[in-house]
């Protein structure tokens, strides 16, 4: 009975890990968040895109009492493709412009993370924009990969 125990609690724990990512793409980077996010910014500043904000979570916790690792998220978009996506349904507004999140964890690694194009597109339930949602995949991936190395 405990090994069944000890086995259904590690299922259950595994399911809700793997909920929690899911539709998360992450990539481990070799610089610090900051060099990291800087070096993601000034990618899609150069390749035209509009930044919404850039929110330092560590700076925010200090300035209330409390202590973050290094954690940052840049809101960024294209409205050009942001806009036929919302044509296609408004609910995905709720995701748009896209987010990048870089954060520092107890080891020190730093993970870039954003969401996988193709879960925004069954979130929402877009079935008519695939070129948009390919397009989108293809420059999150050629960015997050050069921010990275």
């Amino acid at each position: 009975m405990k090994n069944i125990i000890i086995l259904f609690t590690f299922f259950f724990i595994t399911c809700v890990s793997a909920q929690a990512a899911e539709g998360l793409i992450t990539k481990t980077s070799s610089h610090s968040v900051k060099e990291t996010m800087d070096k993601f910014e000034n990618i899609v500043k150069d390749k035209g895109f509009n930044i919404a904000a850039r929110v330092n979570h560590a700076a925010a916790a200090i300035q209330s009492g409390l202590t973050l690792r290094p954690t940052e998220v840049l809101i960024f978009g294209n409205p050009k493709l942001g806009t036929l996506l919302m044509q296609s349904n408004q609910t995905i507004g709720i995701d748009l412009p896209l987010k990048v999140l870089v954060w520092e964890d107890e080891n020190g690694t730093v993970t870039l993370a954003y969401n996988d194009p193709a879960w925004l597109a069954e979130r929402h339930g877009i079935t008519d924009r695939a070129k948009v949602f390919a397009k989108m995949a293809g420059a999150m991936d050629t960015f997050s990969n050069a921010a990275i190395k």
